[in-house]
């Protein structure tokens, strides 16, 4: 959709005064949410460590289910990270760092990406810190052979949906990988958090018998991984998304023309914490997720302006492989052919 940028300025301005007072913390509601979280997670957790031996199938299944539980776990993770869930910042890290020991996700370390994350999305210098690397198009067509190869794996649904989840729990969030300055005093943290997330496990394994312990767990981050990875991607990699150099970047057209606002069941929205109004918390990240909903309704307007999706509509997405800069959208590996065998022809 082509926006008038007068209008659309003048169209966030008006809903970011609107939406202010959704800024404010409720701590009945941030209460419910700890406790409609974590207990079923520890319920169904419990439940299928005594399920192993009976029905290896059934935990898979209670997995899956639980995977749920565990995502509305790290949104919470995620607001105190953003310094929004509750109003003490003691109990907002506590409470984040809590989350941190069920989704093996650092909490003081990932905040940090995820707030440069928020600073600079779709910004083309910095899109490997925060984000899911996308090669334009005509990075792309300046690789090897080799290096096309190995793009296409990366890109591929089996590595990008399953191996890259468990890839980016286990040993991505394990290291310090981000090189700038400013994230060279949260690598004590993330060492600390490794060190509680090891004897975390080390106790469970030593208490309960150590295969169930980790089979359980193994299942339950997979498929927590994949949920997560899913709603990052339907989020900033739809078709007429934004992704610019820093020259032409502009921060509120990348909030939200890069982020959708993918319409979901009512359910499914409180399974995962109602990340999935992401171009309102793009716009607003110190607004708590459980005022998201009520913020949706409050600007009903502004939603043109972001990419509006349905499930069976953002399926498509995972054919979106690379960003064509000329018509500013994500391109399959097909269209990229036909663009390489117009410009031949031409």
């Amino acid at each position: 959709m082509q926006v008038n940028k007068e209008e659309f300025k003048q169209k966030v301005t008006d809903a970011l005064k609107r939406l202010r007072k959704y800024q404010q913390p409720n701590h009945v509601k941030a209460a419910i949410q700890i406790i409609n979280s974590f207990g079923p997670f520890v319920a169904l957790w419990v439940l299928s460590y005594f399920l192993w031996d009976v029905s290896k199938w059934a935990v898979v299944g209670l997995s899956v289910l639980n995977a749920f539980f565990l995502v509305r776990i790290f949104i919470i993770q995620h607001d105190c990270g953003h310094q929004n869930f509750v109003k003490s910042q003691f109990w907002r890290n506590f409470i984040g760092s809590v989350c941190s020991l069920f989704s093996f996700i650092p909490y003081r370390y990932w905040a940090a990406s995820h707030h440069f994350h928020h600073n600079n999305n779709g910004r083309l210098e910095v899109r490997d810190i925060g984000d899911i690397e996308t090669l334009t198009v005509e990075e792309y067509s300046k690789l090897t052979v080799g290096g096309k190869i190995k793009y296409r794996i990366f890109r591929s649904i089996p590595v990008m949906f399953v191996i890259g989840p468990l890839y980016y729990i286990l040993i991505h969030n394990r290291l310090p990988l981000i090189f700038l300055p400013e994230f060279r005093k949260e690598r004590k943290g993330l060492l600390i958090s490794n060190l509680l997330l090891i004897g975390l496990i080390v106790t469970l394994c030593l208490l309960l018998e150590w295969e169930k312990v980790l089979m359980v767990q193994f299942f339950v981050l997979l498929f927590f991984g994949m949920v997560a990875i899913w709603f990052f991607y339907v989020q900033h990699q739809h078709e007429h998304g934004y992704k610019h150099w820093k020259d032409k970047w502009e921060f509120m057209m990348a909030a939200i023309k890069g982020s959708t606002y993918y319409k979901l069941p009512k359910l499914m929205n409180w399974l995962t914490g109602n990340i999935a109004i992401h171009h309102i918390h793009h716009l607003n990240p110190a607004i708590p997720n459980y005022h998201l909903e009520a913020c949706a309704k409050e600007v009903p307007f502004f939603h043109k302006f972001a990419t509006q999706v349905t499930f069976f509509q953002s399926l498509k997405f995972a054919m979106h492989k690379l960003w064509d800069e000329k018509t500013e959208r994500m391109i399959t590996f097909k269209e990229y052919k036909q663009i390489q065998k117009t410009r031949m022809a031409a």
